[in-house]
């Protein structure tokens, strides 16, 4: 059966080498015409005999339905959408240089099947961990230890990860945070989402530049070290405004306007308090980081000091 696949993100497209750099950012329709153009141009039969290009209507249908499972509170709507999510990334894995869109795609998966576990009344529990991996009061925690116990690290770990590290010192704040990036884009530094956010950290233009990034000639965000300084300013500030590090990683993921109103609203302070009312992908972010902060670093959450208190 013909894999009749999203192929395509909003936010970017291969481009043709030797092509002049356009003079402003392309729209999503201008991309989708020029991704569809590529498709039909270099797509080898093969790829073709697998792969129907989508029609506009099919892609805009699937992007607001992934983004709705995203940023829906429900994580049993998350876990629905993995086999649909599957067979894109089949799609995406056959067609040369759309890499950068698996890798996202592939760790959102993740979530979607983490997101399914939830829902198990007698799911899998996670063995008593062994410290660092102790239980901790956010919720899914455990979960995340299990599925992430075993999990080799991202075949470039040993290059990027010093240099990402260095950024986080240099910015004040704790160099186990880094391993934000393994969540974010399984540390690809050009990594790619449908809703145009790229690099290690996953930068969107607008939250780029708010953080003094540059998106566009050059792309900032697919820069380690700049990207790396970018991502522990805005933690630090994050940190700062919600006195918690689960917190600032809601607040990364899932919005600062959004963490602040519902911490008001439940007159709660702490993630836990918010956590049921916050996106699916948020609820499932925050304890996927803290789970690989600890098993790469050997830092369980409530030990990651305080910005500047290294």
């Amino acid at each position: 059966m013909r894999l009749r696949w999203l192929i395509l993100a909003a936010g970017g497209l291969l481009a043709v080498k030797g092509d002049p750099p356009p003079a402003a950012p392309p729209s999503p329709d201008d991309l989708y015409r020029v991704g569809q153009q590529l498709f039909d141009q270099y797509a080898p039969p093969e790829v073709k005999a697998q792969v129907e290009f989508p029609s506009k209507s099919d892609w805009d249908d699937f992007a607001a339905r992934l983004q709705r499972a995203l940023d829906n509170n429900s994580l049993g709507e998350l876990a629905a959408f993995a086999p649909e999510a599957r067979q894109a990334l089949a799609a995406l894995r056959v067609l040369p240089g759309y890499e950068d869109y698996a890798d996202w795609l592939a760790l959102r998966i993740d979530e979607m099947e983490a997101a399914a576990q939830t829902g198990k009344p007698n799911g899998p529990r996670a063995a008593p961990a062994p410290s660092p991996l102790a239980t901790s009061r956010i919720p899914y925690y455990d979960l995340w230890v299990a599925r992430v116990r075993d999990r080799p690290m991202p075949e470039n770990a040993s290059t990027l990860m010093p240099r990402l590290r260095s950024a986080f010192i240099a910015e004040g704040v704790p160099p186990e945070l880094a391993w934000l990036a393994e969540a974010e884009s399984s540390l690809n530094p050009t990594a790619r989402s449908p809703a145009g956010a790229r690099g290690l950290f996953q930068f969107t233009p607008e939250t780029a530049k708010s953080v003094g990034l540059r998106s566009f000639l050059p792309d900032e965000r697919t820069d380690p070290e700049d990207s790396a300084r970018a991502a522990a300013r805005l933690l630090r500030s994050l940190y700062r405004r919600f006195g918690s590090w689960p917190l600032a990683l809601a607040a990364y993921n899932g919005g600062a306007g959004r963490v602040n109103r519902l911490l008001a609203s439940r007159a709660a302070t702490s993630f836990a308090g918010v956590a049921s009312a916050l996106p699916a992908e948020t609820r499932m972010y925050v304890p996927k980081v803290l789970a690989l902060v600890a098993l790469r670093t050997g830092v369980a959450p409530d030990r990651i000091p305080a910005p500047g208190a290294l």
